[in-house]
Parts: structure tokens; C-alpha cells; sequence
């Protein structure tokens, strides 16, 4: 683990390094940082700003095409027709995960050609894909408070609770990327399906007590006009979608007992079909990596190459969503800095 390095560079000393270069930053809700402004570029600007103070020279389209070494020391970086030599190297290219950003896992190539111990990556912390159309007619929608049960061949497995964001192919929101990679071992078994309960503090009987009352209040206007008032905001037209039995139009004051159970049942288990996960062009984390145990956790220096580094997104760690990756990164960063 790296109880060390996060000892010593933390979220604490994250923060006094940013605002030190002029970057105020703020916590939002669960616990989110960012900066003030709201603007992502004014991270990259100050990072570039402590480069400039550093004297680093950036060199862009510049592809690396393989380490040299000489028995366990690194001598050089092949560079498109030249040799690039240092007394240490510190890799931080990054995973899978954002190939938009240039993180391809070219990092993963390097190490392995060196001979480490690199577990293939796979996109975890990543949406799910969802059959049924219902939920991606209600993409940029966030179903706040609710249940979600995954079944794998009909049997319950996983329960979570939380808000999910519908989307055109499926499902996303932090509650859906953080499940993601136990869905995907359900689906190594086979099929896997999930149930929404929409009213999760409220058992049947109270749901039914619930929604009574509300077609009490509105015996006279039709389902379609009533089913705002008992389905969560924005899902009602969805909801009749799944209700094929019962006619829209129909009054109220006509919807019989067992329709009105029926109506219970489908918001306490609205049903999903997991096809699978996004790709890594989705995915906000992919497992992973180099093994921890190739490295010394104290400097991050290889275990095998003494002048060698690696960081971040390149070690095997699972994390959720929420920034820990780039607390990872700026943690492992900072620590191969300063012992490279």
C-alpha cells in the first residue's frame, strides 16, 4: 500500500501547493475539490507555471520509442532518431482511462519490455450500457436517492444506494462508476439485470398508503396527467412507457386496486439490462497496472532499475470516482520528484 507517500504529501499539502501558486480551491458536495473559478484550464495554467519556475523543458509531439538500459540501470530514451540520456527517469504517462488526453498505455508497453510485472488494464470505474430504452429516453437526467439491485442469472448480488445519471446508452453518476467493476464480474457469469427501486425509505405498504392519497386528490384527471405527482421529477412519461396494461387516458377514479398495485411494483423494481460497460473512451478510471510490489513505495523507485520511477495512473491501485486518481497522481509525482 502507500500509507508513506500519502503521509507525507496528502490532500493537505495538495491544497497548500496550489494555493501557494495562486489557485484558491473549495470543497463541494462528497467532498469534491476544485478550483474556484470553476475553470479546468486554471489547474493546467498553474501546473505550467511551476514547470516554468522549475527551468522544465516541454517537449511536445515527441514520441518515445523505448528505454535503454544497462543491466539494471537506465541509460537513455530512444527519441525518434536520437538518444535522450538523464541520470533519472520518472514515468508518468498515465493509464487507459481519457485516451482523449493522449493516456493510450504506452506507459504499460515500456514497463513490460523492461521486464515488470504489469497486470493488463481494464476500464472499471466506467458507466454501464442498459437495454432498455426507457432509461436512455431520460439521458441528462439524475435519479437522486434511490436503490439499485443487480442481479446475476435472476439471483441477487448487489445492492447500492445513491443517485444515478440516465444517459443515451445507459447509466452513469459516481454511485453507478464506483458498482462498475463488480457488475462486470456478475457478467462473467452471464446475464445480468438490475431493479430501481424509486422510493427506497418507503415499503410497499406505505408507498401504497402514499400514493392513494394522491389519487384521492386527483380522482378526475387521467393517469397521464397524475403520474408527475407519484413518479420521480422528469420520469412520468418513461414510467407509462411501462405500464402498456393499463391505458393513459384512463381516470383515475376508474384505476382498480390491482392496477394501482401494479403501478406500486414497477416504481419499487423499474427494470434494467446490463449489456456492459463502456470502454475506455468512458472510462474515468482502468484497473490495473504495475505491481506495487515491483516498486518501493517510500520513493517509488523501481524495485528492479535504480534510477526508475513510476507514478500515478501506471500502478495497479483500485480506487473510486471522486478525484482519487488525481490524488494518486500528485501524491506519487511529488514523492518520485523529490527521491528521483
Amino acid at each position: 500500500m502507500l500509507y508513506s507517500p500519502f503521509s507525507r504529501f496528502g490532500v493537505r499539502e495538495t491544497f497548500d501547493f496550489f494555493e501557494a501558486l495562486g489557485l484558491p480551491l473549495k470543497i463541494e458536495a462528497r467532498q469534491r475539490a476544485f478550483p474556484k473559478t470553476e475553470r479546468a484550464e486554471d489547474v493546467v495554467r498553474t501546473l505550467e507555471k511551476y514547470l516554468r519556475q522549475g527551468r522544465v523543458e516541454i517537449r511536445i509531439k515527441t514520441k518515445v520509442k523505448s528505454f535503454r538500459c544497462d543491466g539494471n540501470v537506465l541509460t537513455g530514451l530512444k527519441v525518434g532518431g536520437q538518444v535522450i540520456t538523464a541520470e533519472s527517469y520518472i514515468l508518468a504517462t498515465g493509464g487507459k482511462s481519457h485516451p482523449e488526453t493522449g493516456s493510450t498505455g504506452d506507459g504499460f508497453g515500456w514497463l513490460k519490455n523492461l521486464g515488470l510485472w504489469v497486470k493488463e488494464p481494464t476500464p472499471t470505474v466506467v458507466p454501464l450500457a442498459i437495454k432498455e430504452p426507457w432509461i436512455k429516453s431520460l439521458a441528462g437526467l439524475t435519479l437522486e436517492n434511490i436503490k439499485i439491485t443487480f442481479f446475476a442469472e435472476g439471483k441477487k448480488k448487489l445492492t447500492v444506494t445513491g443517485a444515478i445519471l440516465c444517459t443515451h446508452f445507459g447509466v452513469s453518476g459516481p454511485t453507478i462508476l464506483d458498482t462498475a467493476g463488480q457488475v462486470a464480474d456478475l457478467l462473467n457469469d452471464g446475464v445480468v439485470t438490475a431493479t430501481i427501486d424509486s422510493f427506497p425509505e418507503l415499503n410497499h405498504g406505505a408507498l401504497d398508503a402514499h400514493i392513494t392519497e394522491i389519487f384521492d386528490q386527483n380522482k378526475n384527471r387521467s393517469l397521464k396527467n397524475t403520474i408527475k405527482f407519484i413518479a420521480l421529477p422528469g420520469t412520468g412519461p418513461a414510467i407509462l412507457t411501462l405500464l402498456p396494461q393499463i391505458d393513459p387516458e384512463k381516470k383515475i377514479h376508474s384505476i382498480t386496486k390491482d392496477e394501482r398495485k401494479t403501478i406500486i411494483n414497477l416504481l419499487k423494481a423499474l427494470p434494467l439490462t446490463v449489456t456492459g460497460l463502456l470502454g475506455y473512451g468512458h472510462a474515468v478510471v482502468a484497473d490495473g497496472g504495475l505491481a506495487l510490489t515491483e516498486i518501493e513505495s517510500k520513493t517509488m523507485r523501481s524495485r528492479k532499475y535504480a534510477n526508475l520511477f513510476i507514478t500515478g495512473d501506471l500502478l495497479d491501485i483500485t480506487r473510486p470516482s471522486g478525484g482519487f486518481s488525481l490524488q494518486l497522481c500528485w501524491t506519487t509525482g511529488w514523492v518520485a520528484g523529490n527521491n528521483a
